[in-house]
């Protein structure tokens, strides 16, 4: 199984930025995807997850600037990100998680290798 996400860059406050994640080597209709982050000096924290049956849940912080989607057909979740704050910057990660949609980072089965998101104030 892999996980390749993609996406992050540079981007001033206030801009967007959209993040993809590619799964390959498994049924991606069969696992809730979720993005988590982690900045400098923190712990990994949820983001947004989508369920195998396209449920979104949201962490409270996120909820109305970010929207999580899947394009099942090209085995790729999204996460598109506005209104970013300098408090956004962080490695973002996809992670996949069969038949759940929690916001438990333990519960995940397989993670991408990070993406970085730097907002500039």
């Amino acid at each position: 199984v892999q996980l390749q996400a993609s996406g992050g860059g540079l981007v001033q406050a206030g801009g967007y930025l959209r993040l993809s994640c590619a799964a390959s080597g498994l049924t991606f209709s069969s696992y809730g995807m979720g993005w988590f982050r982690q900045a400098p000096g923190k712990e990994r924290e949820f983001v947004a997850v989508i369920s195998w049956r396209g449920i979104t849940y949201y962490a409270e912080s996120m909820k109305g600037r970010f929207t999580i989607s899947r394009d099942i057909a090209k085995n790729t979740v999204y996460l598109q990100m506005n209104s970013l704050k300098p408090e956004d910057t962080a490695v973002y990660y996809c992670a996949a998680n069969k038949y759940g949609s929690t916001y438990y980072s333990a519960a995940y089965d397989y993670w991408g290798q990070g993406t970085l998101v730097t907002v500039s104030s």
